[in-house]
């Protein structure tokens, strides 16, 4: 089945499951998250600060796409634009670093690799825009807290090593020059769709005849656009 990874914005911010729309364990300190919750209005401060960071710096989240449906994200932002971070006993994200947040595939998508490619998707971006290593708090513990935090072995299983070790919370980081160890896993992917793919020969190109230099009174005539000229 075919699937592709889209950047997230405010016109897909809609894709991500009902639970992860609505949650703002992230992007709100705990006691503003304990209010917006109270009130009912956390969906707004979700799209509030994406909305923001999108403004101020730029792309910070990729949605995956199984035949047209969503199934699965991850968010990535700079620390100042995180305001649990500050709140995480294993802190602070290093100065040089931009923070993964949380990354969720669906249940009825789990074992497809579909976690490995976000991931990929992930460094693939900030490798581009120069970023020097990625960082995230990872799950010790998975499921004792709600799924917010991405799972610590998962993050180990795609190349991240621990900078600060913590029985529940520990830190993690990625250098992105170590993200060229993914060019492997790209060239083969490419190669297993390019051997299923068959695509059709085209008809040679016509010859362009050879341009010969002009005598003295004679015109020159060109094949290219502009036709003859002397």
């Amino acid at each position: 089945m075919s699937w592709h990874v889209a950047a997230l914005n405010l016109d897909n911010l809609g894709d991500l499951p009902k639970r992860c729309r609505n949650c703002v364990y992230w992007e709100l300190s705990p006691k503003l998250a304990e209010q917006a919750d109270g009130y009912g209005t956390t969906d707004l401060e979700k799209e509030a600060w994406l909305s923001e960071v999108l403004l101020e710096w730029g792309s910070c989240g990729r949605v995956v796409y199984v035949g047209g449906v969503p199934a699965g994200y991850v968010l990535f932002a700079p620390p100042a634009s995180v305001p649990r971070a500050a709140d995480m006993p294993t802190g602070p994200v290093s100065a040089d670093a931009v923070l993964l947040t949380t990354m969720q595939v669906s249940p009825e998508f789990a074992g497809e690799g579909l976690g490995r490619a976000l991931a990929q998707a992930v460094v693939k971006e900030l490798t581009r825009r120069g970023v020097r290593a990625v960082e995230a708090f990872g799950d010790a513990r998975p499921g004792t807290e709600p799924d917010c935090v991405v799972p610590a072995d998962f993050l180990r299983s795609v190349g991240f090593k621990t900078v600060r070790p913590h029985h529940h919370w520990p830190r993690l980081r990625m250098e992105l020059r170590s993200g060229l160890e993914w060019k492997s896993d790209v060239e083969a992917a490419l190669a297993e769709l390019f051997n299923t793919v068959t695509i059709p020969m085209q008809a040679p190109a016509p010859a362009v005849p050879a341009r010969m230099p002009a005598r003295a009174g004679q015109c020159q005539v060109s094949f290219l656009p502009g036709g003859a000229s002397c």
